[in-house]
């Protein structure tokens, strides 16, 4: 899996509550010669995990202080992020973060779509991977509400492309609101 975290310019490339700021998390990695069962990151602020880490350590994850993101694959079957009656428990996950690996795959649609409506994700579910101007306000339509602009792509610009369209055709899924402080 390429680095989605190696940004080339300097700056903040995370849209977030409709502003930029600096992405603090980083990406953990299990050894592939180890079992999975209990390969999980520190106790410590900003981590994200891939969805085989979360399925085979949860309990233990849930029980760090701080919660950790959980990253998706767009061929992630989201039956292993869900509890075996069905539900999705938020308890331990700072957001859900969907992979596109490339722009054409459309597949990481389907699944924020499904985890608004389907699953009832009230969370943040982040855009991360091939993440562009082009792509975000599509991707806001159907359910994300953070972005991680690829590298190369100025996310000042990516910013100002939610304005590029004011009237819509299509259904549209709900984004949740930032809770009141």
């Amino acid at each position: 899996m390429p680095d989605i975290y190696a940004h080339d310019a300097p700056g903040p490339h995370l849209i977030r509550d409709g502003r930029l700021e600096a992405d603090t998390f980083r990406l953990f990695t299990p050894e592939p010669e180890v079992a999975a069962e209990g390969q999980v990151p520190g106790d410590a602020p900003g981590w994200i995990v891939p969805l085989s880490t979360w399925k085979t350590s949860h309990a233990t994850l849930r029980r760090h202080r701080h919660p950790v993101a959980v990253l998706l694959e767009p061929d992630a079957d989201l039956r292993d992020l869900a509890e075996p009656d069905g539900t999705l428990d938020p308890a331990g996950i700072a957001f859900i973060a969907v992979d596109f690996p490339v722009y054409t795959d459309g597949r990481g649609y389907s699944l924020a779509q499904l985890l608004r409506t389907r699953y009832h994700w009230q969370g943040e579910l982040r855009a991360v991977g091939d993440v562009m101007i082009d792509t975000i306000h599509y991707q806001a339509r159907v359910g994300f509400d953070s972005f991680l602009v690829k590298p190369g792509h100025d996310p000042h610009k990516a910013l100002e492309a939610f304005k590029t369209f004011t009237v819509h055709y299509q259904k549209t899924y709900r984004v949740p609101v930032a809770a009141a402080a």
